[in-house]
């Protein structure tokens, strides 16, 4: 692919997606390989709390002429228990603090996994964590959309959607909640290791409970960067009020697909970044150097 250097049209940037490093189903460099035929010209490689995938991103991005932003997607939970999601963009994944979190949630992922898997095969449910291992990325962040795909080879249900909706989503009677640490620590983490922290799908009201805009102001005073407002989960109400928030509050605005692969419906670049938030990335980034060909591409 060409950067847009030359030409009339913005480049197009896909900010959030996932490989088989963690609950994606396409190896890293793949995943940039799609984004490239999509017609991305920036992708963001945010695999839950793990950084594993960005050599390989790497190498593919820089072959075929993308600029990739190495980024994590970080488990947090509130002291009243609701999950969050903290994008971190450009961050040192060496960072002692950082390294010893990512590896905790990692720990709590690994042990509510095991725990599923006790009460379904207690219940019935053909499923075995040896095979779910078998079939996962050496090393992979596992969780509950592996979980999902080893139902569906055991012939449970069709698909991932399906094994979430009946029952492995939030309030469903397999649905077992993973510790994590605070949003406010995991953001002055982020921005200790030198990164970004971007709040995922922070109105996705259709995962389970949500945080209350007081809790987005108290991140916004811990050093959150910006609200993901245009996402597949989010309803026209809730993007228009991520984007009213973030106006108030001065937080950048971002756009992203989620990109699953085969693992979920979102498809890449259906909902993109301006280059205004990729330059603010660049400016405000100083843990992780952006990788591929390392070019940022000019303001149309």
């Amino acid at each position: 692919m060409v950067y847009r250097e030359q030409m009339a049209l913005a480049p197009v940037i896909d900010l959030h997606t996932h490989s088989n490093h963690s609950d994606g189903t396409q190896s890293p460099g793949d995943v940039v390989r799609s984004a490239s035929q999509a017609g991305l010209d920036v992708v963001a490689l945010t695999d839950h709390d793990v950084a594993s995938g960005w050599a390989e991103a790497d190498a593919v991005a820089s072959e075929v002429g993308l600029l990739l932003v190495p980024g994590i997607e970080v488990s947090c939970k509130t002291a009243l228990g609701i999950s969050v999601h903290m994008l971190a963009y450009r961050p040192d994944p060496l960072s002692a603090a950082f390294l010893g979190s990512m590896e905790q949630v990692r720990e709590f992922r690994a042990d509510r996994l095991r725990r599923q898997v006790d009460l379904l095969r207690k219940d019935g449910f053909r499923v075995e964590l040896a095979e779910m291992l078998a079939h996962a990325q050496p090393g992979a962040t596992l969780g509950r959309p592996h979980l999902a795909d080893a139902l569906v080879r055991a012939g449970h249900f069709a698909n991932r959607d399906e094994a979430f909706a009946q029952i492995l989503g939030a309030g469903k009677p397999y649905y077992l909640p993973v510790d994590a640490p605070d949003p406010v620590d995991v953001v002055q983490m982020i921005r200790a290791a030198g990164g970004v922290p971007v709040m995922a799908h922070p109105f996705a009201s259709l995962r389970g409970r949500v945080v209350s805009d007081a809790v987005i102001h108290e991140l916004t005073e811990a050093g959150l960067a910006g609200l993901e407002a245009d996402h597949r989960d989010h309803d026209e109400a809730a993007r228009k009020h991520a984007r009213q928030l973030a106006a108030t509050l001065g937080l950048l605005v971002t756009g992203s697909s989620d990109y699953h692969g085969t693992g979920k419906l979102n498809a890449l670049a259906e909902n993109t970044s301006s280059l205004e938030v990729l330059e603010a990335l660049m400016q405000q980034g100083t843990g992780s150097p952006l990788m591929g060909t390392g070019a940022l591409p000019t303001r149309a």
